[in-house]
């Protein structure tokens, strides 16, 4: 992993009250990979440079940041095409200045109306097939930007599009990690239909620095552009979307195409040590990261410090804990009772912390009674010159999906789908027209009702985990933005699933390089079961913005390609 270790000297001024300043750091925890980018009228994070560049340019001609998203959004869809594209599905999180509101958006889809479960042909482990046609769900990125756009877009959604349009045309070179990631996706998805044609130019991924072009996704993208949504849920897009899946074995059908919206929700919300973490609601995953704070909110972990073996159990077992209720009660809660004021109860973190033991690792769990992994995905956020924030992700599930690509029109379709389970007395068990529990989960942190901080960490279950391990970065170790990435994570996998699989031995937890030996030492004595330390730690973005002074302050993912920029 790519990673040259510097000096930060940028120190993060946006943090609340009781939390630590530069000052009171160790030397250890103040590593940067770079500086944190400051501007005065507007930034943009993301995972590729010139997707960055489009967003900057769009605020600099009067667009909202509503606006700046979705043509980042478009253009990582061509630019990295091993995480996210049209095929796929959005969610995101808007501050808007004028009202001063939050505003949530639900842009998943649903399962196809004649696929039953019954009809499933299950692994070995009782899942969902997730390279097949039976995990597809229908598509919702693109019903998500027509939804955002209407109600905080300033420019025309052509004008959005248009750089898209041309790069996708012209082409572009692929950076270092997206390259990598396309290379190791050949030996999944190269003999899936329509997929050599669009992403195996000359019969093979592109490497690092080669042009890479896709005049079909420009050709769709045109049509968006021209004829609206209706181009991809009603027209010829979704004629070719049908005709695809009868050919190949889908269920998808016009109606379920026609029929699909996108949907405003509310956000969920704790407080921890100050600071108002904001997340969707399920079906997403977002509530997990609200209960691991719950929990983590009842230790001193400035005390135990990072470099301690207590501080990285705690954070882990407590990682279980709220995984555990994940797998039991999260779900599409149009067809599941989901107890969400339970399980955000600060008094049902406190019970749940009991079954912590401060000696040993747990190697099975239970879900409580709150009545009484792998991922790949883009996340983005922006921020224009009139204090609007947006914090949005976007992915096809597992890299290129389902690795079924639509003929001609230079798309794959996701497979999200097979994250339903087959056990009919599941909350998340597979009806048609339902959404499935999904994994991609935009983040917003508040101080005292005010925008402070809109930040995104990619990569599956990684994703609450992470959404945690940088928020106590920033309040209880008084890190910088971009610190606050840069410093080494966990990511714990092999909790139980809402797909069925269950914890059987305590699950496998990998470290990041930073972590002491000797703390890897104790974990190991105490019964974690230590994996690899190269894995899949996510991808982070981020923008904070100053309440007084209006200054916006962005950071990105050392791990990716992206980058922060303002103006």
């Amino acid at each position: 992993m790519r990673r040259s270790w510097i000096l930060g000297l940028a120190t993060l001024l946006l943090l609340p009250l009781g939390v630590l300043s530069a000052a009171d750091r160790t030397e250890g925890e103040m590593f940067a990979t770079r500086s944190v980018v400051h501007a005065r009228h507007g930034m943009v994070a993301a995972a590729h440079p010139t997707a960055v560049r489009i967003g900057v340019e769009i605020l600099q001609r009067g667009g909202s940041a509503v606006d700046a998203a979705i043509a980042v959004n478009a253009a990582l869809g061509f630019l990295e095409p091993t995480a996210n594209g049209i095929g796929g599905d959005l969610f995101a999180i808007v501050w808007d200045a004028e009202s001063g509101k939050l505003y949530g958006l639900n842009g998943s889809g649903r399962a196809p109306l004649s696929l039953t479960a019954d009809e499933v042909p299950a692994t070995d482990e009782g899942t969902i097939p997730l390279y097949s046609p039976y995990a597809w769900s229908v598509p919702g990125t693109v019903d998500g930007w027509f939804e955002l756009h209407e109600r905080f877009g300033e420019l025309p959604m052509a004008d959005l599009l248009a750089p898209t349009i041309r790069a996708a045309t012209e082409g572009e070179p692929v950076p270092q990690v997206i390259a990598a990631g396309w290379q190791r996706s050949i030996s999944r998805f190269g003999d899936k239909p329509g997929f050599a044609s669009t992403f195996m130019p000359d019969g093979r991924a592109p490497r690092e620095g080669e042009v890479f072009r896709n005049p079909d996704l420009a050709r769709s993208l045109s049509s968006i552009a021209e004829k609206g949504r209706d181009a991809f849920y009603r027209g010829a897009i979704a004629e070719a979307i049908v005709a695809f899946s009868e050919e190949h074995g889908g269920f998808f059908s016009k109606e379920d195409l026609a029929r699909h919206t996108s949907e405003w929700v509310e956000s969920l919300s704790t407080d921890y040590r100050g600071v108002t973490l904001h997340e969707l609601p399920p079906n997403g995953q977002g509530l997990a990261a609200l209960q691991m704070l719950n929990i983590l909110e009842n230790y001193d972990l400035r005390s135990m410090g990072r470099d301690s073996t207590e501080f990285w159990h705690v954070m882990v077992e407590a990682k279980k804990l709220a995984y555990e209720d994940r797998a039991r009660f999260y779900a599409d809660p149009a067809f599941a009772d989901v107890p969400i004021d339970g399980l955000l109860s600060k008094e049902y973190a406190g019970e749940r912390m009991k079954l912590i033991d401060p000696a040993r690792a747990s190697r099975t769990l239970e879900a409580g009674n709150p009545r009484l992994h792998e991922g790949d995905t883009t996340y983005l956020t922006t921020a224009d010159a009139a204090g609007n924030m947006v914090s949005l992700i976007q992915s096809n599930y597992t890299g290129f999906g389902s690795g079924y690509v639509v003929e001609g029109w230079g798309f794959g379709l996701q497979n999200r789908g097979g994250l339903f389970n087959l056990d009919p007395k599941s909350p998340n068990y597979l009806e048609p027209g339902k959404r499935p529990f999904h994994t991609i989960i935009p983040a917003f942190a508040t101080r005292d009702g005010k925008p402070w901080l809109s930040f995104g960490v990619m990569g599956g279950d990684m994703q609450p985990q992470g959404h945690v391990q940088v928020l106590v970065n920033l309040v209880d170790f008084g890190m910088n933005l971009q610190e606050a990435g840069d410093a080494a994570r966990f990511h714990h996998t092999g909790s139980s699933e809402p797909t069925g699989t269950m914890m059987t031995s305590g699950g496998v937890l990998r470290l990041e390089a930073g972590v002491p030996e000797q703390v890897r030492r104790e974990l190991h004595r105490m019964g974690h079961r230590l994996g690899h330390t190269i894995g899949t730690y996510g991808g982070y973005q981020a923008i904070a913005r100053d309440p007084d002074s209006g200054v916006y302050s962005g950071a990105t993912e050392s791990r990716k390609d992206g980058c922060a920029l303002g103006y």
